[in-house]
């Protein structure tokens, strides 16, 4: 979101576009310093009211607020189903790749189908089943990912 939108100052200072972290937990009034450790991964029990408030700083549309309350509340959607999903042959076709990991990534980052190797190199993982919480709230990321702070 540019800052002007978000009634904050612009101008040559700015070496990006968008708000700033401190732009956006002031407007979804939270300290700076907790919005980092969410944006982090070190937070990891966000309140419904505070993931609401940084979707409006943010001005998600519905379809990305239920995205991130889905991510941010995993335990509350366990049997979520991704709508969409792929064709039986893309099946087929991630079943015959046996000798290589291999899967489909949905737009949300959803995990929409998998081989079993892909399935045995996630096995650590809470659930092989999106990317993002995976690599945000699922502890197994740190040690899983060479260089975390990268993925």
């Amino acid at each position: 979101m540019p800052p002007e939108v978000a009634a904050q100052p612009t101008g040559p200072a700015r070496r990006v576009s968008g708000l700033r972290r401190e732009e956006v937990a002031l407007l979804a009034g939270v300290s700076t310093d907790y919005y980092v450790r969410l944006e982090q991964g070190r937070e990891r029990h966000p309140s419904r009211q505070v993931l609401i408030s940084i979707a409006r700083a943010l001005h998600l549309d519905d379809q990305a607020v239920a995205h991130l309350l889905r991510i941010g509340f995993p335990d509350l959607h366990p049997t979520a189903a991704p709508v969409t999903r792929v064709a039986p042959e893309l099946q087929r076709l991630l079943d015959r790749m046996a000798n290589v990991p291999a899967f489909v990534v949905g737009p949300g980052q959803d995990v929409l189908a998998a081989n079993a190797p892909a399935t045995a190199v996630y096995r650590g993982f809470a659930a092989f089943d999106n990317l993002l919480r995976m690599i945000f709230l699922d502890p197994v990321a740190r040690d899983f990912y060479l260089d975390w702070d990268q993925a």
